[in-house]
């Protein structure tokens, strides 16, 4: 793969989204918007890609849609229209949260309007002391409910902490993210932290990681009972792989195991 509107690399297992547009504080465009859905929507194919990281350049994480190239070109269009963009923007949340890898998010400075989405939609989130998160829609006449924002919010940091950062559209920082259980961790530098973790996730069970992905989404619509029940058959379908042998076999053996995701 070979985006143009960020950077991709891959080390050991680990891909890297950075988002590249430093001198504005690295906001998105349609096209960006688009390029990121369809990105993580080929997720499932990567087989050598086993964790994400998201980061911004410069210093900053995502300043959320740019003022010039989206908000503007916003106003003179009909619903119709708005209804692609909306959709668009908000499949690529789908599309991050329903990639089999990990995603993990490394954030600097600010990290607003969608840029906070990218975050609270990653799975794992962690912040320098420079981050100030803010969902901002309400600042420009829009409500909080952008991208699964009154969904996914809430479920991350609690109703009343989530409805007073969307109704207020106020910055969050680092040490009130931690606090809330936004952040799992505020480190400088960060990027390295989350490579750590990330690289650690990409040479565990894969294929279970994956599976974890899964039932952590789909149990929000289900009952407890039905979740217990779900859950017996994901593990006993996990139970039959190559990898719950494979750490048998090396626990007994005294040994760590190498796992490969079969």
């Amino acid at each position: 793969m070979r985006p143009k509107h960020f950077q991709w690399r891959v080390e050991d297992r680990v891909g890297v989204v950075t988002l590249n547009r430093p001198e504005r504080k690295n906001p998105l465009t349609f096209e960006s918007y688009a390029e990121l859905r369809d990105f993580f929507g080929n997720l499932k194919n990567e087989k050598n890609v086993s964790a994400i990281i998201v980061t911004g350049a410069g210093g900053n994480f995502c300043s959320g849609g740019d003022v010039h190239e989206i908000i503007g070109p916003l106003t003179k269009m009909k619903l119709p229209q708005l209804l692609e963009f909306t959709r668009m923007t908000g499949d690529l949340v789908k599309a991050m949260r329903h990639c089999p890898q990990p995603v993990i998010a490394a954030v600097e400075g600010v990290c607003a309007g969608a840029g906070a989405i990218l975050a609270m939609a990653s799975d794992l989130r962690y912040a320098a002391p420079s981050a100030k998160v803010a969902f901002l829609f309400v600042r420009v006449g829009l409500a909080g409910c952008d991208m699964g924002a009154c969904a996914i919010l809430p479920r991350i940091i609690g109703q009343g902490r989530a409805a007073e950062l969307l109704y207020t559209g106020r910055s969050m920082s680092a040490d009130e993210g931690l606090a809330w259980g936004f952040f799992n961790q505020v480190i400088e530098p960060v990027l390295p932290r989350a490579l750590a973790v990330a690289k650690d996730l990409a040479s565990g069970p894969t294929l279970a990681h994956a599976v974890t992905k899964k039932m952590l989404h789909q149990e929000w619509n289900v009952t407890v009972d039905q979740a217990i029940d779900m859950e017996a058959v994901a593990q006993a379908e996990l139970m039959q792989t190559k990898d719950f042998l494979r750490a048998y076999e090396a626990f007994a053996a005294k040994k760590k195991p190498i796992f490969q995701g079969d």
